[in-house]
């Protein structure tokens, strides 16, 4: 169980190996070489930053804290994931990232447990990016403009505040919540 101020063990050790293997938090799927060449040419977008902007009024219902700066940069120096990752020692853990993966990026990467839908009016896509148990672990990629609000959630079955709830319904109502207060012009 994370303590308090801690990442949860299976956050920090995905984004260790994700790192190691030359992935993004969104996974080593196949994109299309369009898509590649175009994530390769832009950086995150700009105009809301996860670490900044997304209030305590959000964060603290959620019992989401401890937070820590987690970017990720291709060899270029380009920034491909800027954002936070926060948890709850009781429940789930939480990053929340701005990239440059827009939605057909991700899209054109065929994972698993592929849903779309619109989240606070934005186009919006559900996936399956983890090894971990399916129940447990849910990307959920929303759109603002040159990409997308990443949000990963992990919440192992036996967190006792959120452990028996559906990660992806979990991270839906987190994402709700933090793409309301995008600016429109983002």
């Amino acid at each position: 169980m994370a303590t308090r101020g801690v990442i949860p063990a299976s956050l920090a050790t995905g984004a260790v190996v994700l790192i190691l293997s030359g992935c993004g938090t969104s996974g080593c799927g196949t994109v299309s070489s369009s898509s590649a060449a175009a994530a390769n040419r832009a950086e995150v977008p700009t105009g809301f930053d996860p670490c900044m902007d997304i209030p305590q009024s959000i964060l603290d219902p959620e019992g989401l804290q401890g937070k820590q700066v987690n970017d990720f940069q291709a060899d270029a120096g380009k920034t491909l994931w800027h954002g936070c990752v926060w948890s709850d020692p009781d429940g789930y853990g939480a990053t929340i990232q701005t990239t440059n993966l827009t939605i057909d990026a991700v899209r054109d990467k065929h994972f698993p447990g592929t849903h779309e839908y619109t989240i606070a009016g934005r186009k919006a896509i559900a996936t399956d990016q983890s090894e971990q148990d399916p129940s447990e672990a849910c990307t959920i990629n929303a759109e603002p403009r040159g990409g997308s609000l990443e949000f990963n959630l992990d919440n192992p079955a036996s967190a006792p505040k959120t452990g028996r709830t559906n990660t992806c319904q979990l991270a839906r109502e987190l994402a709700e919540k933090v793409v309301s207060i995008v600016p429109a012009t983002v």
